[in-house]
């Protein structure tokens, strides 16, 4: 994939790019660079993820081949979830990218703020007609030539409207 460059939809690097980077996804990865870890312990290690968002972010990284899945079959079933060395690679990148984010939120925000005060409404001026309630404001007049439109006066086109018909 090059980027800059125009890529289509369907493209499988998109999709991808959009199971690894996705807020969940981020935030499996991080955790299991820490080790191999328990069904449980993630959803403990990632804080407001819901049973069903954990569980298909885990399938989509496990399909996608970053993610291994060891189920034990003990009562009650353990499943186990750990890196594969491309997921470890991933990993190391996003976390990567995590941390230059930390580090640059300050400038971040200074930007916002700069942003802000660029994109704020300038202030009208103040004049004695808008200083008026709006009740005695004069309204505004509608209509063509500063007239209010008197009562529908449709000009009919000659050889239209209602014909009589010739008796025979």
């Amino acid at each position: 994939m090059k980027y800059g460059t125009h890529v289509k939809v369907s493209c499988p690097e998109r999709a991808i790019l959009e199971h690894v980077t996705s807020l969940w996804g981020v935030l499996v990865l991080g955790a299991l660079l820490d080790g191999t870890r328990r069904y449980s312990e993630l959803r403990r290690a990632i804080p407001d993820v819901s049973e069903k968002m954990l569980t298909q972010t885990l399938r989509s990284l496990e399909r996608d081949g970053f993610v291994n899945r060891r189920a034990r079959p003990v009562i009650p079933p353990h499943v186990d979830y750990s890196l594969t060395p491309l997921g470890e690679q991933a990993a190391l990148r996003v976390r990567a990218l995590a941390d230059w984010t930390a580090e640059h939120v300050p400038d971040v925000a200074a930007a916002h703020a700069a942003y802000d005060a660029r994109m704020a409404p300038v202030p009208r001026r103040l004049t004695a007609a808008s200083l008026r309630p709006p009740s005695a404001r004069a309204r505004p007049l509608r209509g063509t030539n500063g007239r209010w439109p008197g009562p529908s006066r449709r000009r009919r086109r000659p050889g239209r409207g209602a014909r009589r018909r010739s008796r025979r």
